[in-house]
């Protein structure tokens, strides 16, 4: 395996790049600034059997999160996938099939998901196993630093470890042999650790010479995580995080990247089918319907839905929309919601249907009643399309934005709410569960990303880091209010529409047909599954994210 070399550039980034056949220096990504368990069966014609295997759902404040003996022993969503030899996927298909809601239960307990002990032991052994054969595989079996490495697994220890004395030389030698996501779990372990010569000898010996921004998709993952990981041990992940908000590409560039990846996957068009048919049903026999959306971005959803109602059998409804923006979206648009509202008019118009369009420019976290103005006789719809994972919750601000918008738009009284997330446990869990949880749920979807266009395209490398890196890098670098990218299970939303006063509305077959349609477009690996009223969207075993849709009680 090549080396991978540092390209120092005038910003003052580190740069990892390791030389693949057919990729220029076009590839090189910037990041770190060094001086600051469903079960799926799919039904279409491929007639493809999928098992998304049990675990239990975990939820931990930033308060009371477990030391290392339970983060290693723990039935966390993504154990299972830290050796590459595991068939194990990290969801059940009962998850929320004997669902109990319990304000009284600790932040721990697991939203009622059945579990399986025998099941939630192999994770657990699996895990431990192979970061002990790693060891093993660098020290020799002899070390007594394996030893104490293999007691403090056992002993729940955490801490700075004893294992400080790596043979830089001997390990690099071993890089053929060695495997990347274990080599990347262990260097996580070692910063959550406190063991830095270990976790800092990992990462300036042996991990820049695994990874590469134009390798294939566990390398170009590797090479995000490192910086992730570089950025959390120097301190640095806020800096890091702004940073690349000021340098991201000009707003065409940024459009572009964007409408590569809402091209080449399905997860977009998964939040915009599922919903825009849900809303549909609902609002059937509606004359006037007023639709909220909190992430509108470029309004294409809402053209899809208009271009549905224009031949709506009884006549034409009157569409009002109102659009919640942030400043991301300003930027990747080149201009303000007006851009949308004068797209949206104009499509309407050429499909004549009587349209009204409503701005309110603020993020999620601003909004009030003030804001979303709904008038007499209009049918409600709000929209939340992978959107509420940014809201902080009580364990960021006694503010918890996340459940205070849901009371406000309960108080609009909607016909019905549309849900879309991704189907991932990065909320409140510790460092180590988080990072490993991350690297199965990425590991998946860049998978998912190479099937599309060849290894080399430099879109598609360029769409990578500039859409998906700095969700990675704030996940495992930063903490408290900086961590914006907290993703939550499905179970644990359900808990939060229920104790805000809503009750699941079951997707129609109807709903699922039009997604199963639309999959039809991509890769067959991609699976669809209705579970308990919800679809599930996965990439081969791993559930990605998830459809459902709630009313008020």
């Amino acid at each position: 395996m090549q080396t991978s070399q540092k390209h120092p550039t005038s910003s003052g980034f580190d740069l990892y790049h390791q030389p693949v056949q057919n990729v220029d220096p076009y590839t090189r990504y910037q990041v770190l600034q060094r001086n600051s368990c469903h079960e799926i069966h799919d039904n279409n014609s491929q007639g493809t059997t999928i098992s998304f295997e049990p675990c239990k759902e975990q939820y931990f404040t930033l308060e009371s999160s477990p030391a290392l003996n339970d983060l290693i022993g723990c039935d966390s969503p993504s154990y299972a996938s830290v050796s590459s030899n595991s068939n194990r996927s990290p969801f059940s298909p009962h998850a929320s099939h004997s669902y109990h809601s319990d304000q009284h239960q600790s932040s721990d307990n697991n939203y009622g998901s059945p579990t399986s002990a025998h099941s939630s032991a192999d994770d657990s052994y699996e895990l431990k196993h192979k970061l002990r054969e790693l060891e093993i595989s660098l020290l020799g079996p002899d070390s007594e630093i394996v030893d104490s490495c293999h007691c403090c697994y056992e002993g729940g220890h955490h801490g700075a470890s004893p294992m400080a004395k790596y043979n830089w030389d001997q390990v690099v030698e071993m890089i053929p042999k060695l495997d990347l996501k274990e080599v990347l779990s262990r260097c996580a372990q070692a910063v959550s650790d406190g063991d830095f010569e270990t976790a800092v000898g990992f990462m300036n010996n042996v991990l820049p010479k695994m990874v590469s921004v134009g390798g294939d998709p566990i390398q170009r993952l590797g090479a995000y995580m490192l910086e992730g990981l570089r950025a959390r041990l120097e301190s640095s992940g806020s800096l890091i995080y702004k940073a690349l908000k000021c340098e991201q590409p000009a707003s065409k560039d940024l459009m572009s990247y964007m409408h590569i990846l809402y091209q080449i996957c399905p997860y977009w068009k998964f939040a915009y089918v599922s919903a825009n048919a849900v809303i549909g049903e609902a609002m059937l026999n509606e004359s006037r319907i007023h639709i909220i959306d909190f992430q509108i971005a470029q309004g294409t959803q809402w053209m899809l839905l208009i271009d549905a109602l224009a031949s709506r059998p009884g006549g034409t409804p009157f569409i009002r929309v109102t659009g919640v923006d942030d400043s991301e979206s300003f930027h990747a648009r080149g201009g303000g919601l007006d851009i949308v509202g004068k797209r949206l008019s104009d499509y309407a118009k050429s499909r004549r249907v009587p349209f009204e369009f409503h701005s309110a420019a603020m993020s999620g976290c601003e909004v009030e009643l003030e804001n979303l103005v709904v008038l007499p006789g209009e049918a409600l719809a709000v929209n939340f399309p992978f959107v509420l994972h940014h809201m902080p919750d009580e364990s960021v601000s006694t503010e918890n934005h996340r459940d205070r918008l849901l009371r406000l738009v309960k108080n609009l009284s909607p016909k019905v709410v549309t849900l879309v997330e991704q189907e991932s446990n990065t909320n409140t869990s510790p460092f180590f569960q988080r990072f490993v949880e991350s690297l199965s749920y990425y590991s998946a979807m860049f998978e998912s990303i190479d099937v599309a266009l060849p290894r080399e395209d430099k879109q598609r490398i360029s769409a990578e880091q500039h859409c998906v890196a700095r969700d990675i890098v704030n996940m495992i670098a930063c903490e408290g209010p900086e961590r914006v990218e907290r993703h939550e299970l499905l179970g644990k939303w359900r808990s939060r529409f229920s104790m805000a006063g809503f009750a699941p509305c079951p997707l129609s077959s109807s709903v699922t047909n039009a997604v199963r349609n639309m999959l039809r477009e991509f890769n067959g690996n991609y699976r669809l599954e209705h579970i308990d009223g919800a679809l599930y969207l996965g990439w081969k075993r791993r559930a990605l994210c998830t459809s459902s849709a709630w009313r008020c009680y």
